[in-house]
């Protein structure tokens, strides 16, 4: 089987338990944006926004690191894989004991607008501290699911975590009114306890599901060790770090545009802004998708890769197919924006325009991901700081001079500059300390018809769906004529 080959079906098998769940997760959107005005929704974005920042730092970088040091000592599985749990383990007993006594004031610092109290933020806060824990204990088990190639297991697990948490949300957001409203047996005490429009409720229905996951990974983590291997735990802290700090970053980049939003803006419009643009991001959702699951196929096999004399011609045409996917995907979800819109209810439509920058972002963050195999590879973690780092600067520079100017416009745009210069700035470095032959001017040909195709698309022909699918084809065909021979001799080659 050639190495493109197998590189597809490692990326197909992970990629498509990550699409199917993230696709099934992403019916609740619709859900969401029906049963809460924009207001209420600010609330639910907001909190996932921080839970995903204090995720990262949980996390501490470790899967990432699990996976180098499972290449770098394949001799001392059991012992990588005891350091990891045992390092995300250790910073959890922190983080609770850093939060669960001060909800209260923490409940003060989050809180956004004016018609949410601060006594309802507390109890949410107390669901999240329960989802984050949860949540960082099962990472390094799922890590080591991937590694040992437990595909069916590993998205069995993820099914039963989405299944769960849609039907949960179903039951409390529609079917418990639903019942109620028809004065079906059992409803007025149904009605005694429960409240309308509470987005508790969506919470609730997350905290249940993370902690049956956990159970279902009783077994992985049964296996693990009690004993440290404190040479190897040392150069895994030493490695993660900065890794971390790294994806720390990201995520900053990622989330702190809705915090700051809910902070710059007046209070009597701030969960207004927060809830629109929270609800429009989300039809960058595709992309955001695509990403996740290259990643999940990728990371393992760039790193089993590594040592193959070839390993550089084999990442240089992965990237070629990866920027020409992602530029497909970002024209077309622009082509079809008019009726993509339908996912949220009209009442989100007026924040329509951040679309394309927030997409081309993700085009930028999904390229710069692919290039980050340098610095890893080569254990130079410290640059994935250093870019990440100043991709946040610029996030937060960005926000907060023209937020309080440019509302969520200005969120969109920070986005699209901050990943486009954490992309630039990636592949520069990476060039310099370790080379990969990328085909850049073919890519970097790519990426600029994208952007002009979407420009007339949204800004000059106003979304009208038949000339930005007129685009998009013919987008579609020029990548067709010159790539499909390239592609074929590709995966029909023979490699061991």
């Amino acid at each position: 089987m050639s190495t493109a080959k197998r590189f597809a079906k490692q990326t197909a098998i992970y990629g498509f338990s990550t699409i199917f769940q993230r696709l099934l997760s992403s019916l609740l959107t619709p859900l969401y944006t029906r049963a809460y005005q924009p207001k209420v929704y600010s609330i639910f974005s907001t909190m996932f926004s921080y839970a995903s920042i204090l995720q990262a730092i949980l996390a501490f970088g470790m899967e990432t690191t699990f996976f180098r040091f499972l290449n770098k000592f394949p001799d001392k599985k059991k012992q990588v894989y005891s350091n990891g749990f045992w390092v995300v383990f250790s910073a959890t007993i922190i983080f609770l004991t850093g939060t669960v006594p001060f909800a209260h004031s923490l409940a003060g610092l989050i809180k956004i607008g004016n018609d949410t109290s601060q006594k309802q933020f507390e109890l949410y806060i107390k669901y999240f501290i329960a989802i984050l824990t949860f949540d960082a204990w099962s990472a390094i088990p799922f890590a080591r699911l991937r590694a040992e190639g437990k595909a069916l297991k590993y998205a069995t697990i993820k099914f039963i975590n989405i299944g769960i948490t849609v039907l949960l949300n179903v039951i409390l957001i529609v079917g418990i009114p639903f019942w109620i409203k028809h004065h079906y047996f059992g409803s007025h005490w149904l009605g005694s306890w429960y409240v309308h429009g509470w987005i508790g409720y969506v919470f609730a229905a997350n905290l249940i599901a993370t902690f049956i996951t956990f159970l279902t990974l009783l077994p992985q983590l049964l296996q693990l060790q009690l004993k440290l291997d404190i040479p190897i735990f040392k150069d895994m802290l030493i490695y993660s770090t900065p890794v971390l700090v790294a994806n720390l970053s990201y995520l900053i980049n990622e989330n702190l545009d809705k915090i700051l939003l809910g902070k710059l803006l007046p209070g009597n419009v701030s969960e207004q802004q927060v809830g629109v643009y929270s609800a429009c991001a989300r039809l960058s959702i595709f992309l955001s998708i695509f990403n996740q699951a290259f990643r999940m196929g990728a990371e393992p096999f760039f790193f089993s890769h590594a040592k193959n004399k070839n390993a550089g011609q084999t990442y240089s045409r992965i990237m070629d197919y990866f920027v020409i996917t992602m530029c497909l995907m970002f024209v077309g979800i622009i082509a079809n924006i008019e009726i993509l819109k339908y996912y949220i209810n009209k009442s989100y439509w007026v924040g329509l325009d951040v679309v394309p920058p927030l997409l081309f972002g993700y085009v930028s963050l999904g390229i710069y991901m692919n290039l980050s195999v340098w610095y890893k590879l080569s254990d130079q973690t410290r640059y994935g700081l250093y870019i990440s780092g100043i991709g946040a600067i610029v996030t937060i520079l960005l926000n907060v001079a023209f937020i309080p100017r440019y509302s969520y416009m200005a969120s969109a745009w920070a986005s699209f500059f901050a990943y486009s210069t954490m992309m630039i700035l990636s592949y520069i470095l990476g060039q310099k300390n370790h080379p990969i032959p990328y085909h850049t001017k073919k890519n970097l040909t790519y990426i600029l018809l994208s952007i002009l195709l979407v420009y007339l698309s949204a800004y000059v022909f106003h979304r009208n769906i038949y000339i930005g699918n007129l685009l998009f084809f013919l987008f579609a065909f020029i990548a067709y004529y010159f790539e499909w021979g390239r592609l074929r001799a590709m995966l029909f080659r023979k490699e061991t």
